[in-house]
């Protein structure tokens, strides 16, 4: 059982904490310069995540394995390639790496406890239908919280030491549901309410593909590879630390999520995959439509960066390297559809785009990061609504940060509160 599974973790990894902090708790290691303080507080070394590591020169890292160890490594659907989302939750959640038993316990958990309740249907169904998807799915996952066990156990007076529990609990409901969501949403908002039942026989990805309409068996593999690349990304990102931060005051699974996902709508973290396709789209149509020739999207390129815009998909506050996910995609689509107009235009990019933000000196990384082919991939399969993609995200990103979370109660984790200083305080530490 996935459950005592995780039980068993939790003794060991509290008293290796316990040992660190009673041995070396007064050690420096991190310093924080004036511009860290100014500038959004990037790089600083005050989190402590294991479930991921980003390596500048890697890419990310899942319980230590790289993005093609884990599309090797990590079981698969019957007949298929790519690796199952649940087989990555059990990675991030336990340490180890699932065998195919532990993906199918963990498949039927999610789908016994994966049907909406007519409370939630009827709170979606009183949105206006123009309502921006990812603002759907926050509210959605919100109105949820009524049936939040953790919520009632810390009510009842349950022991800190057992607050892991119902935040399990908690979680495993909420991801259960959380493709039925975004899938009802979708429906919802681009196909006239005409909803779909899920499947029992599909995985958890799978099943979302089917639930959103798109029944290609080539759009199920990618749903899978989609929902494993995009699960965690370390704690300090935006999405994952506000769902630690808000669930360090012990609000419930909900609470944490919904505002981990408000962070995630942002132009600046998830909602910067859609706005790459319509950058692409945008530029397709200036350049006269069809493939541009490498020079037309060099000038292109080059006017874009001239006029003081930057390249949407290229760059990222870590990666020194192409990112290991859009190389997960790009391999994708050079196996399934290589002469798809948008996705060839996404390849002159990734062969164009580095050198010409090399010789514009201004961008630490000039590789792609993942937002730049996921857009191009569910356009090539029907899924043409942008504002959707976050959604698709949201769910992915889930896995990652609400496993954090039932570590968090697991170790006992104190609320968090950082000290601030005023500017004075600082122009007075530098003047010394």
């Amino acid at each position: 059982m996935l459950k005592e599974k995780f039980k068993s973790k939790i003794e060991p990894m509290c008293e290796t904490i316990k040992a660190l902090v009673k041995e070396h708790g007064d050690k420096v290691i991190s310093e924080v310069t004036v511009k860290q303080i100014f500038g959004g507080m990037r790089g600083v070394k005050c989190l402590f995540c294991d479930t991921s590591n980003l390596d500048p020169m890697e890419g990310i890292r899942i319980r230590g394995y790289t993005i093609p160890e884990l599309c090797e490594k990590l079981p698969k659907a019957e007949g298929g390639e790519q690796p199952l989302p649940e087989g990555v939750f059990y990675l991030l959640l336990i340490g180890e790496l699932p065998t195919d038993e532990d993906v199918k316990e963990i498949t039927e958990e999610w789908r016994k406890r994966s049907k909406l309740p007519d409370y939630l249907i009827k709170v979606l169904d009183s949105f206006p239908i123009d309502m921006h998807p990812m603002t759907q799915f926050s509210a959605g996952i919100l109105t949820l919280q009524r049936d939040s066990i953790f919520a009632k156990k810390y009510r009842e007076g349950i022991p800190k030491t057992e607050y892991w529990d119902p935040m399990y609990e908690d979680v495993m409901n909420l991801l259960a549901k959380l493709p039925a969501l975004a899938a009802y949403i979708y429906r919802r908002t681009y196909k006239n309410n005409e909803q779909i039942e899920p499947d029992p026989t599909l995985d958890w990805g799978a099943n979302f593909a089917h639930m959103m309409g798109v029944e290609n068996p080539e759009y199920k593999e990618l749903m899978r590879l989609y929902l494993v690349l995009h699960c965690d990304h370390e704690s300090g990102n935006v999405s994952a630390h506000t769902t630690h931060l808000v669930g360090s005051a012990l609000s419930d699974a909900y609470y944490s999520l919904s505002a981990g996902m408000n962070g995630l709508a942002g132009p600046l973290h998830g909602l910067a995959n859609q706005e790459v396709i319509r950058w692409i789209m945008n530029m397709r149509e200036k350049l006269g439509g069809g493939v541009p020739t490498k020079e037309q999207l060099k000038q292109f390129l080059w006017d874009t960066l001239n006029s003081g815009q930057v390249i949407p998909g290229y760059g990222h506050a870590v990666l020194r390297v192409t990112d290991p996910r859009f190389v997960a995609q790009r391999e994708f689509a050079l196996k399934h559809f290589p002469d798809d107009e948008i996705f060839q235009i996404v390849n002159m990019l990734y062969e164009v785009t580095p050198e010409i933000l090399k010789q514009h000196g201004k961008a630490k990384s000039p590789w792609p990061n993942v937002d730049a082919a996921s857009g191009c991939l569910q356009v090539h399969y029907g899924v043409k609504e942008y504002d959707f993609y976050t959604v698709l995200f949201g769910v992915s990103r889930a896995m990652g940060v609400l496993a954090q979370l039932i570590w968090s109660r697991a170790l006992g984790l104190p609320i968090e509160r950082p000290k601030s200083v005023t500017t004075e305080w600082i122009k007075s530490q530098v003047e010394q």
